[in-house]
């Protein structure tokens, strides 16, 4: 079995990808958002470090975190996030069903994959790349034509810090095209 080691740059900026147990789109649902964002907000004040871009699509997450100058462990933080995300579906008793043995001996629920996928930034131009694609993902997965439509991104964040234009990757002029619904997404500003 190869042994993948992860890279630990103290004060770092590293890209995640976690991704929810087969898929299963609990992000569609809103109020799985509100509970993500209040255990996001739960392990900052217990490990702090900025949270540079995010994107929540249905079915995983896209981060780009900036560690603190003396801090690398951005793993304790995505295991930190996990349980306690896990915990307020636990508390409202909506964890998915039918959990299997080797999950449950690892002491795991249905709710995310056992594993995240990580990339440690390199240099602006890597940040660049990295802050587009994050940006674009719901688009590349059809969930909306434009970028400025989907609302579970930190893009308006970054139009106002003057990192994009609002028009980036549109050519709708602002506009919500015609016919454009996604069943449950408030696609307002």
């Amino acid at each position: 079995m190869p042994q993948y080691r992860r890279a630990y740059t103290p004060g770092g900026t590293v890209f995640l990808t976690l991704v929810t147990y087969n898929r299963d789109p609990i992000f569609a649902n809103s109020q799985n958002i509100v509970y993500l964002r209040s255990a996001v907000a739960a392990m900052r004040s217990e490990m702090p470090f900025e949270i540079t871009a995010a994107v929540i699509l249905p079915d995983h997450l896209h981060f780009l975190w900036t560690l603190p100058p003396n801090d690398r462990d951005y793993s304790k933080r995505v295991g930190r996030l996990k349980v306690l995300f896990t915990r307020s579906l636990r508390g409202r008793q909506a964890l998915p069903q039918r959990v299997s043995l080797s999950r449950r001996k690892h002491r795991e629920s249905n709710v995310w994959q056992r594993r995240f996928w990580e990339h440690t930034i390199a240099d602006e131009l890597d940040l660049a790349n990295h802050f587009d694609y994050l940006h674009y993902n719901p688009v590349k997965h059809g969930l909306v034509q434009f970028p400025h439509q989907w609302q579970y991104s930190s893009f308006y964040r970054c139009v106002q810090r003057g990192i994009y234009d609002r028009d980036w990757g549109c050519r709708c002029d602002g506009k919500q095209p015609d016919g454009l619904a996604i069943e449950g997404v408030n696609m307002g500003e």
